[in-house]
């Protein structure tokens, strides 16, 4: 089981984890760090349980706040999947509409075939 040195709040400490796991210790050791080093500087040297807590309360708060905008997109996406799927409307001509254009077509050929017998006579 290796064995990683970690900083959080300038203070170092060695730490045991699964073999390739070290890369995610270091990044949640980079998490806390980024929460302790604040917290040291403005209220000067804490006690190291004090700091611990106080940034693992932070981020605690952080991840909770993340959680209710992740469980809010959710619940949006969620509503946006369940909206009906827009469709191209494909325009249907009611049956009136086509017997109508047709009648209109029979009587302009009507007509076009007269005009062309009084051009022709």
């Amino acid at each position: 089981m290796p064995e990683i040195e970690v900083t959080i709040g300038g203070r170092s400490f060695t730490v045991s984890c699964q073999a390739g796991e070290e890369q995610f210790l270091r990044a949640a050791a980079g998490m806390l760090d980024a929460e302790a080093s604040p917290l040291v500087e403005q209220l000067g040297r804490l006690p190291e349980a004090r700091m611990l807590l106080m940034a693992g309360l932070m981020l605690a708060d952080k991840t909770a706040a993340v959680e209710d905008e992740l469980r809010t997109l959710r619940a949006r996406v969620a509503e946006l999947e369940a909206r009906p799927v827009a469709t191209r409307d494909v325009p249907v001509v009611p049956p009136q509409v086509v017997e109508t254009l047709a009648e209109i077509a029979a009587r302009a050929e009507a007509m076009a075939a007269r005009v062309e017998e009084q051009v022709r006579a």
